[in-house]
């Protein structure tokens, strides 16, 4: 299978298709953090490679409702994240996943899929994931664990903080890569 992985630096998601076999590629306007298949340019760029799947991660910043109080100053930045959304969403891709936080994709767009935890997945955190789904079947939950640490959004102020608050577990990247990457398999079948 083909995969993109849009707005991804990290690498996690890409290495978790890559690792069961498929063709996958993350593209972000940073360069990635383990070197492999890596579009450093604008995600709009590569949309129309005849992709399989592509996982999309589009920035928060002007998004995520953590962030409410700012919105009035954000009246442009919000029209254009979401415009970047409605694109990602429609891409010509016949299965798309659009991750972010709890955010005004809701309300402006369509409410979420679905909304993940980390500790469905084996990270005993809390951080509340949205998925909306376009052609995929919703998340399974693979390994339940105690804890609900809040780690993430309590995580110290600093140049990296937004890096580090964006970065995809692994237990959801392998989730995501196991049973979305077999879809191509049981069609195949």
């Amino acid at each position: 299978m083909r995969v993109l992985v849009a707005c991804e630096y990290s690498a996690t998601v890409r290495q978790a298709f890559a690792a069961l076999g498929h063709d996958a590629w993350s593209c972000d306007v940073l360069p990635t953090e383990i070197p492999g298949q890596h579009y450093q340019r604008d995600v709009r760029d590569v949309l129309g490679l005849g992709w399989d799947l592509m996982i999309a991660h589009p920035p928060c910043t002007h998004l995520a409702v953590s962030g409410a109080r700012w919105f009035k100053d954000k009246v442009v930045e919000q029209r254009e994240a979401l415009e970047f959304v409605r694109l990602l969403l429609d891409a010509p891709i016949p299965r798309v996943a659009l991750e972010n936080p709890v955010s005004i994709i809701s309300s402006r767009i369509r409410k979420p899929d679905q909304v993940i935890q980390p500790w469905q997945f084996g990270h005993g955190e809390t951080k509340a994931t949205c998925l909306w789904l376009k052609g995929l079947p919703k998340l399974v939950s693979t390994n339940v664990v105690d804890g609900r640490e809040n780690r993430v959004h309590r995580m110290a102020p600093g140049p990296d903080r937004w890096k580090e608050r964006s970065r995809t577990f692994s237990g959801i990247a392998r989730a995501m890569a196991d049973q979305w990457g077999s879809l191509a398999i049981q069609e195949a079948a």
